[in-house]
């Protein structure tokens, strides 16, 4: 789960991500204020892994608090200026958003981020197989055999190259088990990238089996077919 910071003194702004950041199901929203100073105090006691920063703020601006922390989260800048954002990847931010923020220019900033280091936590271990318990007995099951995992009600279904495995989990759990390869593209679907054969702005071809991909994913989805293929 990514938690996030929003920090804007735009009421309205601040509604527009915490709306978009609600409609990805894989983050959680930690703080939004548009007080700097009340952002500051809370991170002092807490952490978050992802900040949507304003620069234009009252009493201290986005740079300003980007410059004070020593080792800043992942930062997403969102301004209606342009001046800054030569100086702001001095300091490593992701990616830099100009207002009023469209849900497609949302997205492809989410995509920066699960694609550096940020939600890359789901693979540190190395392992090249997912581990999971069907009918009470271990079994590990290679990434590379999988080719799509299903929301079932309760239930997920995991379909490889050999069998239907049906498991008692969430998608948003298993998403942290899986390698990067694996995309949610769907409310009810993560598929195995690697395995798509045809890929269209609605659906996925696996092994003859279409994938659905919805709006909120399609993006996402399309960006990193494409890094792949250049791999």
């Amino acid at each position: 789960m990514i938690k996030v910071g929003i920090v804007d003194d735009e009421i309205l702004a601040r509604k527009v991500l915490e709306e978009y950041c609600s409609k990805i199901e894989t983050m959680e929203l930690a703080i939004s204020t548009g007080n700097p100073l009340e952002f500051i105090n809370f991170m002092q006691q807490s952490q978050v892994d992802l900040i949507f920063l304003d620069i234009e703020m009252p009493e201290l601006n986005g740079m300003e608090i980007l410059r004070s922390m020593l080792h800043p989260p992942k930062v997403i800048l969102t301004t209606a200026y342009s001046e800054y954002a030569l100086e702001s990847y001095d300091y490593g931010v992701v990616d830099y958003l100009l207002k009023p923020i469209k849900i497609e220019r949302f997205l492809k900033a989410i995509n920066k981020v699960s694609t550096s280091k940020l939600a890359t936590s789901k693979k540190q271990s190395g392992s090249e197989d997912l581990q999971i318990k069907h009918d009470g007995i271990p079994v590990n099951i290679s990434f590379k055999s999988i080719l799509y995992i299903q929301s079932f009600g309760n239930y997920l279904k995991i379909f490889t190259d050999s069998r239907m495995y049906l498991i008692s989990d969430t998608l948003i759990n298993i998403s942290t088990l899986l390698s990067e390869n694996f995309q949610r593209t769907h409310k009810s679907y993560i598929t195995n990238l690697e395995r798509v054969t045809k890929a269209t702005r609605t659906h996925l071809l696996l092994e003859n089996k279409k994938i659905p991909v919805s709006a909120m994913y399609k993006i996402i989805v399309l960006e990193k077919l494409e890094l792949l293929a250049k791999l």
